[in-house]
């Protein structure tokens, strides 16, 4: 899966120290030792001076991997502030890292190196598998934590029938954010067909509005269009996530999975994207959706919280539709399912890890970190619910769930999950390659992935 915008206001990953030789470690201890006894006095804490009691239990430090978005880090802190409330005695130290490609190999360097912090937060689905998690993961199937997962999640978490780790957040939906004033403005009905979304744009473009925000500085959001479409695959082809993974099916030789190429090249050829859109952020796009200087934005729901945050007023301005097929009657959204928390198999502090994950995995979890930043779509675990505080915006996506008119994304269905796919999408939606060139070219950036998982029939 793509990853969230990379955010520079954050620090890059902190390298945790390593253990040093034993010859070195024993001086250390003799030379404070010594140092002690000549001092006359004895080690104490600042709690300690300031009234705690002297004999409290040692405190332990976990180290925690997150990606450096706004969002990721304001929940992580949140997390952070509330299991230390509780646990006194475990501090944990925040380390975060850049999305996208570059923030996958920060994770796979950091696992072959041997200096992966003891919790990280990553992808579920396709990229938690292509992690060699016997290797690297803690198994987490028979202990008690699980039963406070849903079933709906654990096949994302799940290698060789064994469950690697607990979500870290609620669902998120893949589709088109709208501004309702643009649209009211114009007379324009939410699009239930892909004809009906062209339509809309053409006379949004016409009223000198951008129809299409298009912010591909940060390369993950070329993706959105392809892969927020598998609701509508799926609707044709029910079983094309397991043709797919058996290579019985491609993406340039299935008309349904061709067409979501063709979508994106299709806005590209109609011109209705910002014209900088190549040098065009997520941060921009936001920007532009919120002021009304941009209509339509193919996205996450992901990016509810960073909208509510820094365009507090213009929050309820701002709509939500899945992304159109091309049958009415048969309209869907693909969500997404929450990422990963692991607990790397190396850690020094197992048991405290465990227990930091059984509170992310608990409704008081859930809590906290909806407190902290507004969910975007239902949580997994069991118990928790959606406070009536979210915008708008999220509440108009229940009525999918509800309905059970929701399907996966591919990634949650198949391990193949190519690494370039960003990559061949920016060159799609800028018109360097075809719709039938973008597909044939992810065919063949599937196939190394495909044939290092070892899967039948490739």
């Amino acid at each position: 899966m793509f990853k969230r915008k990379t955010d520079s206001t954050f620090a890059l990953p902190r390298s945790r120290q390593r253990s040093k030789p034993a010859i070195l470690i024993c001086a250390m201890a003799m030379l404070a030792a010594v140092l002690s006894a000549c001092s006359g006095t004895t080690e104490s804490s600042s709690s300690s001076s300031s009234g705690s009691s002297s004999n409290s239990q040692e405190q332990v430090t976990l180290t925690l991997l997150v990606d450096n978005s706004q969002d990721a880090v304001n929940q992580t802190n949140a997390y952070i502030s509330a299991f230390q409330k509780l646990n006194s005695d475990i501090k944990i130290e925040l380390e975060t890292r850049p999305n996208g490609s570059e923030g996958d190999n920060t994770v796979k360097t950091r696992l072959a190196t041997g200096d992966m912090a003891d919790v990280f937060f990553y992808n579920s689905g396709s990229l938690m598998q292509a992690l060699s998690p016997e290797k690297n993961l803690l198994d987490l199937t028979d202990e008690p934590l699980m039963d406070n997962i849903m079933d709906a999640f654990k096949p994302a978490v799940t290698y060789k029938e064994r469950i690697y780790g607990v979500p870290s957040g609620s669902t998120t939906a893949g589709g088109w954010f709208y501004n309702k004033k643009i649209y009211s403005q114009l007379n324009l009905t939410v699009p239930k067909t892909w004809n009906e979304l062209m339509e809309n744009s053409s006379k949004i473009k016409a009223a000198g509005i951008t129809p299409v925000i298009g912010t591909y500085k940060d390369s993950w959001t070329s993706q959105l269009v392809v892969l927020a479409d598998y609701y509508n695959i799926q609707t044709q082809v029910p079983d094309f996530a397991n043709q797919f993974t058996s290579h019985q099916a491609t993406i340039a030789g299935t008309p349904a999975t061709l067409r979501s190429f063709e979508k994106l090249q299709e806005l590209h050829d109609q011109n209705f994207m910002n014209k900088d859109f190549l040098a065009t952020t997520y941060d921009s796009g936001l920007k532009m959706l919120a002021e009304g200087k941009g209509a339509q934005y193919p996205m996450l729901s992901s990016a509810i919280p960073a909208v509510a945050q820094n365009f507090p007023d213009q929050i309820e301005d701002i709509g939500f539709f899945a992304q159109p097929g091309d049958d009415a009657s048969a309209n869907g959204l693909t969500i997404w399912l929450p990422g990963g928390a692991y607990i790397y198999k190396e850690s020094e502090h197992i048991e405290e890890a465990k227990k930091f994950l059984a509170f992310i995995a608990s409704v008081e979890g859930t809590e906290t970190v909806a407190a902290a930043s507004s969910p975007t779509g239902p949580f997994l675990i069991q118990g928790a619910s959606i406070p009536d505080s979210v915008p708008t915006v999220v509440k108009e996506m229940l009525p999918y769930f509800d309905s059970n008119q929701t399907a996966p994304a591919l990634e949650y269905l198949s391990p193949v999950k190519g690494p370039s796919l960003e990559q061949i999408t920016v060159e799609v939606g800028s018109g360097i390659k075809t719709a039938a060139e973008g597909a044939a070219a992810y065919d063949k950036d599937v196939e190394k992935q495909a044939k290092q998982l070892g899967l039948d029939g490739w």
